[in-house]
C-alpha cells in the first residue's frame, strides 16, 4: 500500500485574527483576546488543483460560498497554542482530501446474504401475521 501523499500548508498563505474566546467569563477570558480565527483562501492557495478541487467539493460548514475555510480556535489560554492548534486542524482537513477515494466496484450480494435476508422477512412476516384477530 502507497504511503499517503503529504501536502504541506504554508502558512504565509493563511490569515489570522485574534478574538476574545467565548465561554464562561473570568479575569482572562474577558480581558484578553487569546481566541484566533483562521482564514484560509482554498483558490487563492498554492495546493494542487485536485486537492483545491475536493476540498470546495467538501460538505463542511467551515467552507464559505467564496471557498474561504475559517477555523475557530478557542481551546487553550494562551493565542500561540490556539494558533498552533487552528494550524494543525487545517492541515488535517487538507490530509484528509489529499488521495482520491476509491472509486465503488459493484459487486453482487452472496448467496448468504440474499438467504439471510428472506430469512428475516419470512420472521417479520410471520410476527405481523400474528397480530390478527384471535379465532375461537
Amino acid at each position: 500500500m502507497a504511503a499517503p501523499l503529504k501536502f504541506l500548508v504554508d502558512e504565509r498563505e493563511v490569515e489570522f485574527s485574534a478574538i476574545r474566546a467565548q465561554g464562561a467569563g473570568g479575569q482572562n477570558v474577558n480581558k484578553v483576546s487569546s481566541a484566533v480565527h483562521l482564514r484560509f483562501d482554498i483558490n487563492a492557495s498554492s495546493l494542487p488543483g485536485e486537492i483545491k478541487a475536493r476540498l470546495l467539493a467538501l460538505s463542511d460548514s467551515r467552507i464559505t460560498q467564496e471557498g474561504v475555510l475559517v477555523l475557530k480556535a478557542q481551546a487553550h489560554r494562551t493565542q500561540e497554542m490556539n494558533r498552533a492548534d487552528a494550524l494543525a486542524r487545517l492541515q488535517e482537513v487538507v490530509d484528509s482530501v489529499s488521495n482520491p477515494p476509491k472509486p465503488r466496484r459493484a459487486t453482487q450480494p452472496s448467496y448468504g446474504s440474499r438467504q439471510r435476508r428472506l430469512e428475516s422477512k419470512s420472521q417479520r412476516s410471520s410476527i405481523k401475521s400474528l397480530r390478527g384477530k384471535v379465532d375461537d
